[in-house]
């Protein structure tokens, strides 16, 4: 009888520790895809700071969701829908006797906040031929679709 508790005692014992096992590795995975999300999501900060660079609106503006639900906050304004967006950026720095100047996101913070969601936290700054640099601060929304991950909400403010 003293030998059958000792073989309960190990199968129950590795029972345990294929569990515990499994679990671990799932939380490891679920924290690696949660940093391929991150790295994704900087990726698409980067791309919309190269193509603002490039004084390409479209490739810019690509890093929202293209829909009439994404809500842009700023200047104490409030505008919905990707097009929208856009006609606040043509009127702000593609029309006539306005610059782009050169962007830099600095500080960003990713955070995953599940499997679809994520918020970044972070500061731009615009370096103008004028020397004048305009910057502030933004917390944005991003979801993930099948296409990547989009920006569905933009908060931005501007230092004073």
């Amino acid at each position: 009888m003293h030998g059958r508790s000792v073989f309960s005692f190990l199968v129950s014992l590795f029972s345990c520790c294929i569990i515990l096992f499994s679990t671990c590795h799932e939380a490891c995975a679920q924290d690696e895809g949660n940093g391929n999300d991150a790295k994704a999501i900087e990726r698409v900060m980067r791309k919309q700071q190269d193509a603002w660079n490039k004084h390409d609106l479209e490739g810019f503006m690509a890093g929202y969701w293209n829909s009439s639900e994404l809500t842009f906050f700023s200047g104490a304004k409030e505008y919905d829908g990707w097009h929208a967006a856009m006609d606040r950026y043509l009127a702000k720095y593609g029309s006539p006797g306005h610059e782009m100047g050169k962007l830099e996101f600095s500080g960003l913070r990713v955070e995953v906040l599940g499997q679809e969601a994520a918020f970044v936290r972070g500061t731009w700054k615009l370096t103008m031929s004028d020397g004048k640099s305009p910057h502030g601060l933004f917390t944005l929304v991003f979801r993930k679709f099948p296409e990547g991950w989009k920006i569905v909400h933009d908060h931005t403010s501007a230092a004073e």
